[in-house]
């Protein structure tokens, strides 16, 4: 563990690179239709899963398709607005970790949108959760008012239900997974 903490932070390590964001303010919805695809970019996997998982904090750790890896430290209990601390990490440490996952490991493509002056992330669910479509679109303020495009359907932000926590420690049973979607 000690090595694990020392490669965390670029005071320790040099060469460890940090994208640190003090605040992640991002709002969640369901997506209604498939339009999206339309301005879609070709999208990229994702397995995710949970280090720590407590009802303030978070450690996760992703790994992409495209070879990167990175562990995320999310604090805070606001459904809009959390403190958020990414490391890129090395692939073969990423994967060692999600064989420590408290509950599932979530398998999802992620493709971004633009809209406006926004971007959106869509998050396409397979493995327990398929059939599952999520929209969010992250903020500069808590005053940003993204424009609304229309494949976009109920909103979810602050619903635990559609959290990626929840998700993994199986607080959204999957056989709800479709009839939730369809309320969008």
């Amino acid at each position: 563990m000690a090595t694990v903490l020392c490669s965390l932070s670029p005071f320790w390590d040099a060469n460890a690179k940090a994208d640190v964001m003090a605040k992640e303010i991002e709002r969640k919805f369901l997506v209604s239709s498939n339009r999206w695809r339309l301005q879609a970019d070709g999208g990229v996997a994702i397995r995710q899963a949970y280090l720590t998982a407590l009802d303030d904090r978070s450690l996760r750790v992703r790994t992409f398709a495209d070879g990167q890896a990175r562990l995320t430290l999310k604090v805070g209990q606001s459904a809009l607005v959390r403190d958020e601390y990414e490391f890129d990490i090395d692939r073969t440490e990423a994967e060692d970790m999600m064989s420590h996952a408290v509950g599932k490991v979530i398998e999802k493509v992620r493709y971004k949108v633009h809209v406006g002056e926004h971007i959106w992330e869509v998050d396409v669910y397979g493995g327990d959760y398929n059939g599952l479509v999520i929209a969010e679109v992250e903020l500069a303020s808590t005053r940003d008012r993204p424009e609304i495009p229309d494949w976009v359907g109920r909103e979810v932000t602050g619903d635990a239900r559609y959290s990626n926590q929840a998700m993994a420690l199986g607080e959204l049973a999957t056989g709800a997974v479709n009839a939730l979607h369809h309320q969008a």
